[in-house]
């Protein structure tokens, strides 16, 4: 069995057993290869908790955790026992983290607000549920923005949630916190959410594999907190395998959810070892919601995947731009009426930040009508973008318009609105997916030049998330990232 020796490491106990040749650190393996240590009793759930807690006392500068729950994680850890019970999943007794955002039963959730700083929820909602059903262990929660909206993680009394890669520069948001902590080797996976690119923005920065689930494949219960259905959770993981494996877990609609997508046949991780044929796969580089420039990192990520595609037998295809830039202010408009459906306790208004109010207001200008018809609106440009798109497999984009910019290069709490033009210049085609409901990941395909991780994506059919997940581990397989490892690993 792998013990802590008490250095980053492990080593063998004197049996000899856990050795895995080319590997001296079980945070170097994959979650599913901690999950297997698991199953053969090579290593407990209590064993793997202690690794990655003295890993997150001692090199959290990256701002993952804005709570800890060291001791809630060690006696789950030991209740769950040493080995898995009958039909457990591949997961069980793997350390992981959740979201700010995601009500968990008597942990502090603070929604990345100042203004719930000392708020402890009652309940936890259905990821939560999930992931405890499934024999995941959290070791605390992952910085957030206030209420999950910019697309950078700067909570207000948290340190920045940062690239390892290079500290000086943002992890992204807004699960900006779960994407670092994964990133620099914290816990092996965890679950984020994704509203207009909150979870594959932090996964370009961060280096990692970020899935947008299809509209419906995960429950929002029991808050269902976005009426509008633009969000939804999913995984961030190192490979996409990982990402496939906590998609099984999340996945599942639950009594009283209002829409759900239909079940794949088998399991999401079974899709990542079948063959996904000869795709058509459309491209384009035009920014969707704004006009910007595009960085030449980013232009030549989306390039090389083009050509690795056709590499792999794959149709590679120019289209046009499949969304109007009139759904822009459209999402626009939702987007500000569910800011302001995130209001703050009475009394602690003045505790929220700049942004949020200023979006609040917006959101609470507009009547009930203008809200009616902004998404009635928005389905149609839904629509008309799948349709669109409906003779192909898949769809590459870059993530993001540039590299992993330095803390603070978007946040302007003195201009909120032009810290809401300068998100849309820095992200302007992750929220096309989240308007179509349709299934996308970004891949960490790319280096820049002084070492910096980029993030290409691809979208895939609606509900088509077992085929986008196929085609993923097969650019995984042929073009392989999981050997890159950022500073201070």
């Amino acid at each position: 069995m792998f013990i802590d020796s008490g250095d980053p490491g492990l080593r063998p106990r004197p049996e000899g057993l856990g050795y895995v040749p080319g590997v001296s650190h079980v945070h170097d393996l994959t979650a599913l290869e901690q999950g297997a240590l698991v199953r053969r009793g090579e290593v407990s759930p209590a064993e793997l908790v202690e690794h990655y807690l003295d890993r997150v006392a001692r090199l959290d500068d990256v701002g993952a955790f804005v709570h800890r729950t060291a001791e809630q994680a060690r006696e789950r850890a030991v209740g769950l026992g040493s080995r898995p019970p009958e039909g457990a999943g591949p997961l069980w007794g793997v350390p992981t983290a959740v979201k700010d955002l995601n009500l968990s039963a008597g942990v502090r959730t603070a929604f990345g607000s100042a203004a719930y700083d000392d708020h402890v929820p009652e309940i936890s909602d259905g990821v939560v549920l999930s992931l405890e059903a499934a024999g995941l262990v959290s070791l605390g929660k992952t910085a957030t923005p206030e209420f999950g909206s910019p697309c950078y993680t700067e909570p207000e009394g948290h340190p920045p949630a940062v690239t390892p890669w290079d500290r000086t520069r943002m992890a992204g948001g807004s699960s900006g916190g779960a994407a670092a902590a994964v990133a620099a080797g914290l816990v092996p996976l965890a679950q984020g959410s994704d509203g207009g690119g909150s979870i594959r923005i932090p996964a370009s920065c961060c280096g990692l594999v970020g899935l947008k689930p299809s509209l419906g494949r995960i429950s929002g219960t029991p808050v269902y907190g976005d009426p509008i259905g633009l969000s939804t959770s999913g995984p961030l993981a190192r490979t996409v395998r990982d990402a496939a494996a906590l998609l099984d877990v999340l996945a599942g609609h639950r009594t009283g959810d209002p829409t759900w997508a239909p079940e794949p046949d088998g399991t999401f991780l079974d899709a990542c070892d079948r063959e996904p044929g000869r795709l058509r796969i459309a491209r384009f580089i035009e920014p969707v919601i704004a006009e910007t420039d595009v960085d030449p990192e980013c232009h030549a990520a989306w390039e090389a995947a083009s050509r690795l595609l056709e590499g792999l037998g794959h149709e590679v295809v120019d289209v046009p731009v499949p969304m109007s830039r009139e759904a822009v202010p459209v999402f626009e408009t939702c987007w500000a009426v569910l800011t302001a459906m995130s209001t703050a306790p009475e009394g602690r208004e003045h505790l929220l930040r700049p942004l949020t109010r200023w979006l609040s207001e917006r959101g609470r200008a507009a009547s009930g009508p203008d809200l009616g018809l902004a998404i009635g609106a928005m389905r149609r440009h839904a629509a008309e973008a799948v349709r669109a798109l409906a003779a192909y497999d898949a769809v590459l984009t870059p993530t993001l318009a540039t590299v992993p910019l330095p803390v603070g290069a978007l946040r302007d709490d003195a201009d909120p609105a032009a810290d809401f033009e300068a998100q849309k210049r820095f992200t302007p085609w992750t929220s096309a997916w989240n308007v179509t409901g349709m299934p996308a990941v970004s891949l960490p395909l790319h280096w820049s030049a002084d070492g910096l991780p980029v993030g290409v994506m691809l979208a895939g059919r609606p509900a088509g998330d077992a085929d986008l997940l196929a085609l993923a581990a097969q650019v995984e397989q042929a073009a392989p990232w999981h050997h890159r490892r950022p500073p201070g690993w």
